[in-house]
């Protein structure tokens, strides 16, 4: 007779893994809790102390390192992934800091290492005049092209400086500028996608949706292209002319005979001083400042010191309630989000119109445009201040469509002559994606309303009662922003439909045709503003207002204590998505985030 055993249980792989699982889950969560109360904890108790006051001592070089994205305003952001602090200069800190340095007796001369710079040229044109303003100190300025491949925006940069070098197995070639136009009719084709494309009815240079039903340049595109190019061209040859003491005409000759391969062909022609390794560079800077040591060379990250600076400088000025404010615009036009919002501008107009210390207001635009109804709400506050205080406009990089509509009821309007303006104009794109359904993916649709235009979808084809209708309110959007720009420019509707269509036009360009005043940059801004004004200490706060940033300030202390600057650096850069890929994605977070009737510039503008 069998004898029955009772039977063992089986542990299945789920029920040890999934406990496990959840358990390690927690697990982490809890400590990740735990380790930021610990880290806010720690970035509390510098609550009561500021930034420390830098230490300058005497002899000290700037060490200026221009490698990465240089904004309107600069930021901080903490990447987890990496666990540091990316951080990016904003233009008004490094203008801060070479007129402070200037000013400081225990400053000798700044080093300017150049890597891979990203910023426009009416931004490196900027940069460009404050280190020749700064050479007026009889203070010394020495470059460094220290990359791999120094473009021409970067050489451009550099040649400001009395004295210019380069690492000397650098690729280096002047080339002229030129661009490349992506087209995507074709794959709309093959996927069966239409797209009804409805601008103003007379904005033939508005092509910032010709690559969606052409495969080419059209010839008013083609017009506009080429005359701005050739402006910026200009400037760029006048400008290392100049400070290289040249002939403007020797890069063209240059250009067009690719007689500039390396860095050492740079010197045959007078572009650069000279070929030095790094550690040359060092003890070139040791004799300038007569020091025999390389430990008694003072190099001093010029970064830090503009932010400290600049930070010290807005903080003492929100007591002492200044006159002068300026508001830093920057991104696509939108109501909301990320970028140049309605929602953010106008409560910051708002703020400085209502304050009674404020008796002008300088605003700084760099935008290629956007959202219709985002760009009439700023305008509406830009015109309410500018009746109570004169508002000055500062045109960055760019400031066109979107970005020209909220800068045309200002007193007066500033550009660099780099600066791409302009492209008034409106366009909209509606797409038809119900072929692509059918055909690629056998899926149809079918619908019922109780009108005929209840159903507005973009799988079914506008009818053309539908399409009129839209093509009116285009339009009468368009007819607007003539008005707009009319009374702003004391110009007539007619003058200003003649140099718009969509047009884009560089500041030199659009001086001549009347739609900027004066050719200059954000200090030139700031300083007719507070003689507009009548304001003999001209002291200017910024919005938004700047805040202290605790958690970089801790990971600087750590970076000082273990002295591994450039190790923080490569780590940040080792895990940042290639260049190229984050470019695509912007493109593609911008064509997701327009919705509604669109003033946007016809094409991005990336200087080499």
């Amino acid at each position: 007779m069998s004898e029955n055993k009772p039977t063992e249980p089986k542990i299945t792989f789920g029920k040890i893994f999934w406990p496990s699982f959840l358990a390690v889950f927690i697990a982490g969560i809890v400590g990740m809790i735990f380790f930021f109360l610990i880290l806010g904890g720690v970035i509390g108790s510098f609550s009561d102390f500021g930034p420390k006051p830098l230490s300058i001592e005497d002899k000290t070089i700037l060490h200026m390192q221009l490698d990465g994205e240089i904004l309107n305003k600069g930021k901080s952001e903490f990447d987890p992934s990496s666990f540091n602090v990316n951080e990016s200069m904003g233009l008004p800190d490094i203008l801060y800091g070479i007129s402070e340095a200037k000013k400081d007796d225990k400053i000798k001369g700044i080093f300017i290492d150049i890597g891979d710079v990203s910023c426009g040229m009416a931004t490196a044109r900027e940069i460009r005049n404050a280190i020749n303003d700064f050479e007026k100190s009889g203070k010394f300025v020495v470059a460094y092209n220290s990359g791999e491949y120094i473009s021409q925006k970067e050489y451009y940069i550099s040649s400001a400086a009395k004295e210019s070098y380069a690492f000397p197995t650098s690729t280096f070639q002047i080339t002229g500028l030129g661009g490349e136009l992506m087209f995507f009719k074709g794959l709309l084709d093959k996927l069966d996608i239409e797209v009804e494309i409805i601008r103003g009815s007379n904005n033939d240079f508005k092509s910032a949706v010709e690559p969606f039903f052409r495969t080419d340049i059209s010839d008013s595109s083609r017009v506009q292209m080429e005359r701005y190019i050739t402006s910026m061209w200009e400037d760029m040859r006048n400008d290392i002319a100049a400070d290289r003491k040249i002939n403007p005409e020797l890069l063209n000759d240059l250009a067009d005979s690719l007689k500039i391969k390396r860095a050492d062909d740079g010197i045959k022609f007078k572009l650069l001083d000279g070929l030095k390794y790094r550690d040359e560079m060092i003890t070139y800077l040791m004799k300038k400042v007569g020091v025999e040591n390389e430990e008694d060379l003072k190099l001093q990250n010029f970064e830090k010191y503009a932010k400290k600076l600049f930070y010290q400088d807005q903080v003492l000025l929100k007591a002492e309630k200044p006159a002068i404010a300026v508001i830093l615009a920057e991104g696509d036009v939108s109501t909301s989000g990320e970028g140049l919002t309605s929602e953010g501008i106008c409560k910051l107009f708002k703020k400085v119109r209502n304050a009674k210390h404020i008796k002008t207001v300088v605003f700084r635009i760099n935008s290629p445009g956007g959202s219709a109804l985002a760009s009439e709400e700023i305008w509406r506050e830009v015109e309410l201040t500018n009746k109570v205080k004169k508002v000055i406009v500062s045109m960055g990089d760019v400031a066109a469509s979107g970005g020209y509509y909220i800068a045309a009821p200002a007193h007066k309007i500033f550009a660099e002559p780099t600066t791409i303006t302009g492209s008034i104009g409106v366009f909209g794109m509606i797409p038809y994606t119900g072929k692509m359904f059918e055909n690629k993916l056998g899926i149809s649709f079918d619908r019922i309303s109780t009108n005929k235009h209840s159903v507005l979808s973009t799988n079914r084809k506008l009818t053309k009662e539908e399409l009129e209708a839209t093509q009116m309110e285009v339009d009468q959007i368009y007819d607007m922003f003539l008005t707009r720009v009319s009374k702003g420019r004391k110009m007539t509707k007619e003058e200003v439909n003649f140099v718009a269509r969509g047009r884009v036009w560089t500041g030199r360009d659009a001086l001549r045709i009347g739609l900027v005043d004066q050719l200059g940059g954000l200090t030139d801004a700031i300083s007719y503003a507070a003689n507009l004004a009548k304001i003999k200490d001209a002291k200017v706060l910024y919005y938004p207002l700047i805040k202290e940033d605790k958690l970089s300030e801790i990971f600087e202390m750590i970076e000082s204590e273990t002295g591994d600057d450039v190790e923080a650096d490569t780590k940040i850069k080792a895990n940042s998505m290639p260049s190229e890929l984050v470019e695509y994605y912007k493109q593609l977070k911008k064509i997701e985030a327009m919705s509604g009737i669109q003033m946007r510039m016809p094409f991005e503008v990336k200087i080499d």
